[in-house]
């Protein structure tokens, strides 16, 4: 079973690569984050087409979220993510597909920094790690798929002292994300590439692409029962380059059935 979490950065704007990766990798599942589409503007259509069925969460310009699902329908579990009734921001989306809890996650990117935006952040990262305390007691496989805009470790990006006055390589950021790693959830990119060096984002700006000036901003975090299954994971890195992409790439996991 392959799980992949895209932000396509702009559903409308991105829609003939977001088809044509589906088409190429056929991920089983595809978690999305940045649509900037609100609900009746997704083209749930094009994707029934080639054999996707989905659930979104949209809202009007920015952020939202939705999950695509190879030959079923998602079921919903959870829209908005719990804690806060007066967050508005459509940045969480929860479904069972194929006995797998999965969600798809826009974490607030927070800048800048210090003030509102951040702390925006962090209680939203508190709130993420306990509400995922509540799936682990599911004692089922659990996926956690999307952008956290947080970079865990000096190793996760092109030049370990780049970008320190940026808000996903804060102290606080990084302390919430070990938090819920301490959990005991498994960032499968990490478990593959303990080394690290492998991106998942590359800027549009400053030639960031061209240079391989990256870092990795977008994880899959797996429950116990989800990681005694992982075999493989990676990033489809040659989709960053190609004609009007996004700024992020696909980012996957392999669990076996």
């Amino acid at each position: 079973m392959r799980i992949a979490s895209f932000n396509i950065n702009g559903i409308k704007a991105r829609l003939p690569r977001l088809l044509e990766w589906l088409e190429e990798t056929q991920p089983d599942v595809a978690c999305l984050q940045e649509i900037k589409s609100q609900d009746d503007g997704f083209p749930a259509a094009e994707f029934e087409k080639i054999g996707y069925g989905a659930i979104w969460h949209g809202q009007k310009s920015f952020n939202g979220v939705a999950i695509l699902a190879r030959g079923t329908e998602p079921k919903e579990t959870q829209r908005r993510l719990p804690g806060d009734d007066d967050d508005e921001q459509a940045r969480y989306l929860e479904a069972d597909v194929n006995g797998v809890r999965i969600a798809t996650i826009y974490l607030p990117n927070g800048n800048p920094q210090p003030g509102p935006k951040f702390d925006y952040k962090l209680a939203w990262m508190k709130r993420l790690r306990a509400h995922a305390g509540g799936l682990w007691d599911l004692e089922m496989p659990v996926v956690l798929a999307g952008d956290y805009n947080v970079i865990p470790r000096d190793c996760d990006i092109w030049a370990k002292d780049a970008m320190r006055g940026d808000a996903l390589r804060q102290p606080e950021s990084m302390a919430a994300y070990r938090q819920i790693l301490g959990d005991g959830w498994t960032d499968a990119l990490a478990t593959h590439y303990p080394q690290g060096g492998i991106w998942t984002y590359w800027d549009f700006q400053a030639g960031a692409w061209q240079q391989d000036h990256g870092f990795r901003i977008d994880h899959l975090l797996l429950s116990p029962h989800a990681a005694d299954r992982l075999v493989a994971s990676g990033v489809d890195k040659d989709h960053r380059g190609r004609e009007k992409p996004s700024d992020h790439a696909p980012t996957w996991i392999e669990l076996t059935d």
